[in-house]
């Protein structure tokens, strides 16, 4: 059995696309309709579903891409490691990264990072939704510690976070003032939620000891803090999020916080990764600029 026809189909049956697969492996289409035609036979089913219009796995060919997937992943990401593994940190670095991480996404940072390393080429996403960013590819994330897996390495690239309720003056002006979180539901609020098929985001607040949350029923909701900034800004209402992402239009004067009272700090960002004995050269630099830059603070 030829170990890389299943890597032709798996190409194929991501990209819905003979010719496609053919241009990303850079062989001729007639070689990738022979590799899979010749894995098909060798298996005796049917993996793809041909028309003059599409390709699209049988059911059979989705659960073997399914499994095929993660694991020629793994393939590439050892085969990347050998590779990385002798002289100065090179190759492409992709990050998953939270769009509220301003500390890690602010530029300095990274822009130090790149100066130090120019081998280095860093590819960054940013999002919000939770996954595995082994199987995904991804190299390293960012999050806040308390949702990353324990199983991972977690190293600090920020201090401790607060979150805070903010509004214009201008809305405060004319809509008053909330003394107490429970009043929120009768304001405009802006709300935040981190993919379109998950509920808008609680705000959570301390009071004393305690830790709660409440469902504002925003008027807006939007995966976009920098909407929700102007947005407010503008007078639309009162929105809620990091310190940090609001610093700026604070210092302006564009943004007063309210229910100051009722805000608490907690554990701040993480770049972690899967706990490797030996890490790749250009994630150990990451990781080294990293602790290096909170040292100097």
């Amino acid at each position: 059995m030829d170990l890389n026809a299943f890597a032709v189909f798996v190409a194929v049956a991501e990209a819905r696309s003979f010719r496609a697969a053919a241009d990303a492996l850079g062989v001729t289409r007639p070689a990738v309709s022979q590799a899979v035609r010749k894995l098909e036979h060798s298996l005796g089913i049917a993996l793809l579903q041909r028309t003059t219009r599409s390709v699209a796995p049988t059911e059979a060919g989705a659960a073997l891409l399914a499994s095929l997937a993660p694991a020629l992943t793994e393939i590439r990401a050892a085969a990347q490691a050998a590779q990385d593994s002798q002289g100065a940190p090179r190759g492409r670095l992709r990050l998953a990264v939270s769009t509220i991480a301003e500390s890690f996404l602010s530029g300095p940072l990274l822009a130090g990072f790149l100066e130090t390393f120019p081998e280095v080429q860093l590819d960054i996403t940013l999002t919000d939704e939770e996954f595995d960013i082994v199987a995904a590819g991804y190299d390293a994330g960012v999050r806040l510690g308390e949702v990353i897996e324990q199983d991972m390495v977690a190293v600090p690239v920020s201090g401790p976070q607060r979150q805070m309720a903010v509004a214009a003056p201008a809305y405060l002006a004319r809509q008053g003032v909330p003394a107490h979180p429970r009043e929120l539901p009768a304001h405009r609020c802006i709300g935040w939620r981190p993919a379109p098929n998950l509920p808008p985001y609680r705000w959570e607040f301390f009071e004393g000891d305690r830790e709660f949350d409440v469902a504002v029923a925003p008027e807006v909701t939007t995966n976009d803090m920098g909407l929700m900034i102007r947005l407010a800004v503008a007078g639309g209402g009162i929105t809620f999020g990091m310190a940090d992402t609001f610093s700026a239009a604070i210092a302006r004067g564009e943004l007063v916080e309210v229910l100051g009272d009722f805000s608490g700090s907690f554990p701040g960002f993480f770049l972690y990764f899967p706990s490797r004995k030996n890490l790749a050269p250009k994630l150990r630099a990451l990781v080294d600029h990293l602790r290096a830059a909170r040292q100097a603070r």
